[in-house]
């Protein structure tokens, strides 16, 4: 029974790290906000139909 609460135990404090980096990059990590555009060929926009 030991051996299944120090696993327990490693998982939690595991969880709560990750929890806490999620955390810290949602709250101080700005995203970069820039204009995106992608060109399309015209022959993906209306393919000739056979």
């Amino acid at each position: 029974m030991p051996t299944l609460f120090r696993f327990v135990v490693t998982l939690t404090i595991l969880a709560g790290i990750a929890y806490g980096t999620m955390f810290a990059l949602a709250m101080f990590v700005e995203p970069r906000k820039a204009e995106m555009s992608v060109r399309i060929p015209a022959e993906k926009l209306n393919p000739k139909k056979y």
